[in-house]
C-alpha cells in the first residue's frame, strides 16, 4: 500500500500545479485594476503606482505567478486588498464553519442515502423501492435555495422551531450551533443523499445477481448476512470513491446555501469578495478548496484500495 500512496501522492504535484495555474490565470481575465481599488476614491496617480508596484502588478504574467506560488509555499495567500487582513487568517476563520456545514450535510446524506438505496435495491418493484426513487428524484430535481426558503418558512416563521439564520460556535452553546445547522445541513444533503441513494441502488442490484450472493443464500446464510456482509461490502467500493467527489463538491457548493442562511462561512467570504473585487481572497479560497477536493480523491482512493482486496495483491 505504501508504493501506491507514494505513486498516488506523486501524482498529485502536476495536478496542484496545473490548478494553480489556472486559478491564477483566470483570475487575471477578471475585470478590475486592484491597484485603483485599493487606492480608493481619490485614485491619486502616484499612489496607485506605488501600489501597483507593491502588489507586483508592473511586473510580466509569469514573474507575478512565482511571486504568488512562492507566497503559497510560504503559507502565504497573500492580502486581502479590502481589509488588509491576511488571506491566511481569513481563510482559517472561515474553513470551521463551512467544513462543519459540510461534514453535518454529508453524515445527512449517507444516513438518508445509503440505507435508502439498499432498502430500494432489496425490495425491487415493492411500494418501498418507488417511494425511494421518488425521494431521489425530488431531492435531484429541487433547488437548495428554495428548499431552504420554504424550511425557513416553516420551522422559523410558521413553527418557530429554528432559528431563520445566523451562526453560533459550537464550542460557546453546541445546542444553539445544531439547531443553527441543522437546517443548512439538510438542505445541502438533501441532493447528495439523492445521488447516494440511486447509485447505492444500482451498485447493490448488480452485486445481488451475482454467483457468489446466490452461493451465500444456497448455504443457508441469513438474508440479513447475505446483504449486509456480502453484497454491501462489495458493493461500497464504487460509494465510496462517489462519496469522496460529492464532500468536495460540499465545500464549494455552499455557497448558495450559506447565503440563504446567512452563515459566515466560504460561501459568504467568497461571494463578498467577489463584490468587493478582492481579487487575493477570492484566489485564496479558490485555491484551498480546490485542494481540499484533491485531498479527498487521495482519501477515496486510499479508502478504496481497502476496501477492495484485489487491488492490495
Amino acid at each position: 500500500m505504501f508504493e501506491y500512496l507514494v505513486k498516488r501522492i506523486a501524482t498529485l504535484v502536476p495536478t496542484l500545479i496545473f490548478v494553480s495555474m489556472l486559478i491564477f490565470g483566470l483570475q487575471q481575465l477578471l475585470p478590475g485594476d486592484p491597484a485603483k481599488i485599493l487606492a480608493g476614491e481619490d485614485q491619486d496617480p502616484a499612489v496607485i503606482a506605488y501600489l501597483r508596484t507593491k502588489l507586483h502588478l508592473d511586473e510580466p504574467l509569469p514573474v507575478r505567478y512565482a511571486y504568488w506560488v512562492g507566497g503559497v509555499l510560504r503559507g502565504d495567500l497573500g492580502e486581502s486588498i479590502r481589509s488588509q487582513q491576511p488571506v491566511t487568517e481569513l481563510v482559517w476563520q472561515k474553513l470551521p464553519v463551512t467544513l462543519e456545514l459540510a461534514l453535518l450535510a454529508f453524515a445527512i446524506a449517507l444516513v438518508i442515502g445509503i440505507p435508502a438505496g439498499i432498502v430500494s435495491a432489496v425490495g425491487r418493484g415493492t411500494p418501498w423501492d418507488y417511494a425511494a426513487n421518488v425521494f431521489a428524484l425530488w431531492g435531484l430535481s429541487t433547488p437548495n435555495f428554495w428548499l431552504g426558503i420554504l424550511m425557513i418558512l416553516l420551522f422559523s416563521v410558521q413553527l418557530g422551531w429554528l432559528p431563520a439564520s445566523g451562526y453560533v460556535s459550537p464550542f460557546e452553546d453546541l445546542g444553539a450551533n445544531l439547531a443553527a445547522m441543522i437546517m443548512p445541513a439538510f438542505v445541502l444533503g438533501n441532493a447528495i443523499a439523492a445521488v447516494l441513494m440511486r447509485h447505492t441502488r444500482s451498485a447493490m442490484l448488480q452485486v445481488l445477481s451475482a454467483d457468489y450472493v446466490r452461493t451465500a443464500r444456497a448455504k443457508g446464510l441469513s438474508e440479513r448476512t447475505v446483504v449486509l456482509k456480502h453484497a454491501l461490502r462489495n458493493a461500497l467500493t464504487p460509494i465510496i470513491t462517489l462519496g469522496a467527489l460529492e464532500l468536495g463538491t460540499l465545500l464549494s457548493g455552499a455557497v448558495l446555501t450559506e447565503q440563504v442562511f446567512t452563515i459566515p462561512g466560504f460561501g459568504k467570504l467568497i461571494v463578498d469578495s467577489v463584490f468587493n473585487r478582492d481579487y487575493s481572497v477570492v484566489q485564496g479560497v479558490v485555491l484551498v478548496t480546490a485542494s481540499a477536493y484533491i485531498l479527498l480523491n487521495l482519501l477515496a482512493d486510499m479508502a478504496y484500495f481497502l476496501v477492495n482486496p484485489r487491488l492490495r495483491r
